[in-house]
């Protein structure tokens, strides 16, 4: 992949979507191989989310996208968050910036619920989004609490194929926008279960690491 790919700059009018949480992400930095941690724990079970509030850092849904597909991905972004009230939500391009993708790769999908792959014309075009979606897949694979979590998604514009699509993705159910059953499968999965169980392991993988910092 190589430097320049880990230097990408985006596009200026996405600096007003920042949140300013992203300034102390750094602090909360999973090495590649947390992605291969956070498995089942007798102990989480004493971990409640109803005990406090929703960290900021922890998200319902984050877009994986081609670099070209940033104006879809966040009208996609809009659409799942204002008409189906999926919040909060992120788009890749919203990572901070000044880190390597792969690190900001690894704490999107350790810090998100669901991750949907965006299946546009462009995605054939950009290795990086065949690494995304092969990363997300073997993370959903491999850690029990994150199955069912990868979504690729058709989107109305440019959407990609269903041949040309990559034999692994076909395998996985795949969100198709303009289907008319669409508001149907958003509804079906994105469930608040599997949401709560995965924000509960996500606050336990946390409190794990700040336990042992101090110790």
């Amino acid at each position: 992949m190589g430097n320049n790919i880990s230097r990408r700059i985006y596009p200026s009018f996405l600096k007003n979507r920042m949140k300013t949480k992203y300034a102390s992400r750094d602090e909360h930095h999973f090495n590649q191989n947390s992605i291969l941690e956070n498995c089942c724990h007798p102990s989480i079970q004493d971990v409640d989310s109803s005990d406090e509030e929703s960290e900021d850092g922890f998200y319902r849904f984050v877009i994986l996208h081609a670099e070209e597909d940033i104006e879809e991905a966040i009208r996609v972004q809009d659409l799942l968050q204002n008409e189906y009230c999926i919040k909060p939500g992120i788009i890749f391009a919203e990572m901070p910036s000044g880190r390597h993708l792969l690190e900001n790769l690894t704490d999107a999908i350790n810090d998100s619920a669901w991750i949907i792959i965006l299946l546009t014309e462009n995605f054939l075009r950009d290795l990086w989004c065949e690494f995304q979606s092969y990363t997300s897949l073997l993370g959903a694979l491999t850690i029990p609490h994150k199955h069912n979590s990868v979504i690729p998604m058709r989107p109305r514009n440019r959407p990609l194929s269903w041949e040309r699509t990559p034999f692994i993705l076909q395998c996985v159910n795949v969100l198709q926008e303009d289907s008319p059953g669409f508001s149907v499968q958003v509804k079906k999965t994105f469930q608040e279960a599997q949401y709560r169980q995965q924000e509960k392991m996500w606050r336990y993988g946390r409190k794990k690491e700040v336990a042992s910092k101090i110790l």
